[in-house]
């Protein structure tokens, strides 16, 4: 359209320019062609103008059509910002009433396991107390004594948990902590488990006293985790509790609430208990293992360990004692290998307990000169004095930790009236 109107101005322009020249001609003689040609130059220069005029009016309306789209991105964005609101508004809210909600079950959750706890603090005092009574009647005096001695330390809660580091080799950091049973009489004495088990072993009261510490080691676990302090924890675990069914129901109920925790508890259990476990304890195992819980075979007396019957059995580690294992190391043609296995490369054991997901542990290292044996056998976990004694619960991890023992008083007290 504007070149067609550009071309209508043109055409008259030039028709002005004629008659102006024609007029020239006319009035002057001959300066009709210079009439003529500053006519027609006039002429263009006044279309240049008119030219400049229509642009700008073209600018100025393109400038209006942009303040419009403007306006409506303007308003298209205020939309989008009433939107984004509201949707942040509807989050806010959900977000609350699902906070709400998750809160709510885990206080449940909370009340269930508190409740399973009691139920088993009330059925592992009975069994304390019924074990040492039934042992007492058939005791020597000075076994008797002995055995007061350690219900009077039940009774008032004179019960402890040491740890004992297992650490990482070389770099000897703390990578699991394995527990014990300390007693302490009247006066503040440690009795040691040699001195106790002599007369708690034979009437099972030891069984009793390993249940308690297991639903401790779940305690002390339990505080670790809630602070972020990820350690796993060897936890004795006797055949007696494997094949009590009364205990081990109530056990299974409780770990069953802490499945969580199955990465950090480690169940252990001698290598000879192991090897006299029947079908009851098998299978009780089996259920430990089908909730995540791992096993652990301490005080091993025999290298020649069939390592694809304990990875059948869940069974994560074997602890082999120092002098026991240095004392297998035997030197044949050159190459040194255990007495026990002459057909395998003492250090090809560990990778064979690797290949069946079995990690060795050497306990009781007391000295550097079996350190360094230790890394020449390519095991990388230790544990013994020479890393760290055992020390108690709240001197080695949480100083404001104390297992449960009203329980106990309470459940005496009961048998006692």
């Amino acid at each position: 359209m504007r070149r067609l109107t550009l071309a209508l101005l043109s055409g008259a322009y030039i028709c002005i320019a004629l008659i102006t020249a024609i007029l020239a001609e006319r009035m002057g003689g001959g300066a009709g062609l210079a009439g003529f040609v500053g006519a027609l130059g006039l002429c263009f220069a006044g279309q240049g103008v008119i030219a400049r005029i229509a642009q700008n009016d073209d600018l100025t309306r393109e400038v209006d059509h942009l303040r419009q789209a403007q306006l409506i991105l303007a308003n298209e964005i205020e939309k989008i910002h009433a939107t984004i609101g509201g949707l942040v508004e509807t989050i806010a809210v959900e977000s609350r009433r699902r906070s709400e909600e998750i809160y709510t079950e885990v206080q449940m959750l909370e009340d269930v396991v508190q409740q399973i706890g009691e139920r088993m603090e009330a059925q592992l005092s009975a069994q304390v107390v019924q074990r040492a009574e039934a042992v007492v009647a058939d005791r020597s005096p000075q076994a008797s004594a002995l055995l007061n001695t350690v219900r009077a330390a039940l009774d008032a809660g004179r019960v402890d948990l040491y740890l004992q580091a297992v650490v990482s080799l070389p770099q000897r950091r703390t990578q699991f902590y394995e527990s014990f049973s300390r007693l302490r009489d009247e006066t503040g004495r440690v009795l040691m488990p040699a001195e106790f088990l002599s007369v708690a072993e034979p009437g099972g009261l030891v069984a009793a006293i390993d249940n308690l510490l297991l639903f401790r080691c779940v305690q002390i676990v339990r505080r670790l985790a809630s602070q972020d302090r990820k350690v796993g924890i060897f936890c004795n675990i006797s055949l007696a509790s494997l094949g009590d069914e009364d205990f081990f129901g109530s056990f299974m109920e409780f770990m069953a609430a802490n499945r969580d925790l199955a990465g950090s508890v480690i169940f252990e259990l001698g290598q000879q208990a192991f090897k006299a476990r029947g079908s009851l304890e098998a299978r009780n195992m089996a259920k430990l293992a089908e909730l995540g819980f791992r096993f652990s075979i301490d005080k091993v007396n025999d290298l020649a360990v069939d390592f694809t019957d304990l990875a059948r059995a869940d069974v994560a580690f074997v602890k082999i004692g120092a002098p026991l294992l240095i004392e297998e190391l035997d030197e044949q043609d050159g190459q040194l290998v255990f007495k026990s296995l002459p057909g395998l490369p003492a250090t090809d054991l560990s990778a064979l307990a690797r290949r069946h997901g079995v990690e060795l542990v050497v306990e009781k290292v007391e000295s550097e000169r079996q350190a360094v044996d230790i890394l020449d056998l390519d095991i990388s976990l230790g544990q013994g004095h020479l890393f760290g004694e055992p020390r108690p619960i709240r001197d080695a991890v949480l100083a404001e930790t104390e297992p449960p023992t009203a329980f106990i008083q309470a459940a005496l007290r009961r048998r006692a009236g």
